[in-house]
This record gives C-alpha cells, structure tokens and sequence, in this order.
C-alpha cells in the first residue's frame, strides 16, 4: 500500500554514510532537530510530534531506520519489525548492555550534516522506544546537545539485567563531561509501569548523570488506551488535550529543544 501521505509535507532525501543508507524525510526550518521513530516504524503520531517540533521554528529530519515510512501502527505490523529489529538486523543492539547500536554512528554523520546546514548552537535529537537510548549515544557527535530519551527500552533486560543501558563507557563519560563543560543536560521519559524501562534502567541514568538527567514518569491513568498501554509517550499513548500530563511532557520536550538549538 501506498503511505506516503502521511509524510506530504515532508521533502525527502537519501544520507549515506559510508557504510550505510537511509532515507529522510524533512521539514521546516530553524535548528536541526533528529525524530528517530520507534517500532515499527515512521508512522502517523511519531509523525505527529515531528510536525508540532517544526510549527515551533525547528527543521525536523525523520530518519526511517525499518518499517515503511507512513505505515499505521498494528500489532502485526508492529511484532514483524520487532522480530526482525531483535534477530537479523545487524545495525541495531538490542540483547546486550555497555554498547550502543552500530547505527549511532550514522545518526552521529546526520547530526554534522544538519547543523552544518541548519546552524543554531547545535542539534536536537529524540529517541524512541527501541531507538530510545540512541540520542545519549549521540553525544559523541559534539553538534548533538538536546537528547531526549523516550521509553528507552534497549537492551532486553531478559539478558543484560534491568539496569541495563544501550551506551558505553566511553559515550556515558564523553556524555558527563559535555553536560558539565557546556551546561548540557538530557531528558528522560517513561510510564512507571512500563516493564519495557524498569525502575533499575531510570537509577542507572540518574547515578551516572544526577540531576543533568531530568524525570518525566508517568502513571497508568495518564496514558491513552493503544495496542500497549502506558507506553510509547509522545506518540500513541499521548493523550493529545491540554493540560494532560502526557501533552506536558510533550510540551517540555519541544521547549527543551528550542532552549538548546537555538544560538
């Protein structure tokens, strides 16, 4: 099927890294700020978020890394790509903490290329869900100063153990100098009943970054009903009316990334 009218607004562009090509889709203008989707892919409502990042003066790059940009939300849909993310792809890890995913670097090579183009003091970047703990990693990138970390939910905690985290030692120590040197700062967000980010997860960021690493946890009666509940923050289960928690956080979010981008 064709999906592609989701992304209309969007232009659209391949990036190669050198090892790796991935198309994205872009819009806006302003500061450079990286959407990474999460499972199963691009679709509607991380689409969404992206265009409220845009309407607030920052040019959105939407990197599809699976799934078929536009695509609706299944479970379906959602169970293949999550098969294939935790089994084939070799770009992505996902059973084992202390590293990040090999495709982080390519992310990083997007960052330099969007700021450079963008300007502003630096680039934004979200992740989400699989991608979530992507946007820490990122920091090695000195143009990414605005992660945020949506229901970071790698690697599986079935073999890593729940405190277990998608970064190195040397992305977490690059990450703590940086936020000390330069004032940065990350955002972290989840439901507290999500078993998918345990509490051990949330301890392990914030005994290794303290209060640079500002909470947003949420509880069950805020989340909008989805295929999973009390989970996926900024997209399905954003209950999309003021004043609810979930469109707070999402509020915080995007004043966050004006707060850093902008010079």
């Amino acid at each position: 099927m064709d999906y592609s009218s989701a992304l209309k607004n969007y232009t659209a562009f391949d990036f190669d890294d050198g090892r790796w090509t991935r198309k994205v889709f872009r819009r806006g203008s302003g500061p450079a700020v990286i959407v990474i989707h999460e499972m199963p892919g691009l679709h509607p409502l991380v689409i969404r978020f992206a265009d409220r990042v845009a309407a607030a003066g920052m040019t959105v790059f939407c990197p599809s890394l699976f799934g078929e940009p536009g695509r609706p939300v299944s479970t379906g849909y959602a169970l293949g790509q999550m098969f294939q993310g935790l089994c084939i792809r070799r770009e992505f890890n996902a059973w084992s903490g202390g590293k990040s995913s090999p495709i982080v670097d390519w992310l990083r090579a997007l960052a330099r290329k969007v700021h450079g183009e963008c300007g502003g003091k630096g680039v934004g970047a979200v992740g989400m869900c699989f991608t979530g703990g992507f946007a820490l990693a990122m920091m090695t990138e000195p143009s990414v100063v605005a992660p945020v970390l949506s229901q970071p939910s790698m690697p599986i905690t079935l073999l890593a153990g729940k405190g277990a985290v998608d970064i190195s030692r040397d992305e977490i120590a690059c990450a703590r100098k940086r936020f000390t040197d330069e004032n940065l700062s990350a955002i972290g967000l989840r439901f507290k009943s999500d078993k998918l980010v345990p509490d051990e997860r949330f301890a392990t960021y914030k005994r290794e970054f303290g209060d640079k690493f500002e909470t947003i946890e949420l509880d069950d009666e805020d989340s909008a009903p989805g295929p999973m509940k009390a989970h996926s923050v900024l997209t399905v289960n954003l209950i999309d009316e003021p004043g609810s928690r979930t469109k707070l956080a999402e509020e915080r979010v995007i004043q966050f990334f004006r707060e850093r981008t902008f010079a």
